[in-house]
C-alpha cells in the first residue's frame, strides 16, 4: 500500500491517490487543514490534470501522510512521476 499526494496550494486542497497492488483505492481530496482517512477514497474520482507540477511524493501510509501535513513546512512540490500521468 502507498499513497501519492498532490497539494493545490491556491485552493488549499490535498489530493492522494491510493495504489495498492491488487485494488486500488482512487482518489481522495481534503482541505489543507485537515486529515485524510481510508473512508475518503472513491475509485470513480480522479486528480485534476492541473496538478501535474504539485506533486508532493510518496507515502507508505495514511499516517505518513497526515504527519507530513501537520508540519508547518509542506514537502517540496515537484513534477508528478510519468507513470502516475
Amino acid at each position: 500500500m502507498g499513497f501519492a499526494v498532490w497539494i493545490d496550494a491556491e485552493a488549499r486542497l490535498v489530493w492522494a491517490q491510493g495504489t495498492h497492488e491488487y485494488r486500488p483505492m482512487g482518489v481522495a481530496v481534503i482541505a489543507a487543514s485537515d486529515q485524510f482517512r481510508q473512508r475518503d477514497f472513491q475509485p470513480s474520482l480522479r486528480r485534476p490534470r492541473h496538478l501535474q507540477q504539485a506533486f508532493a511524493g510518496f507515502f507508505g501510509s495514511l499516517e505518513t501522510v497526515n504527519e507530513a501535513l501537520r508540519k508547518p513546512a509542506l514537502p517540496a512540490l515537484r513534477h508528478t512521476p510519468a507513470h502516475l500521468l
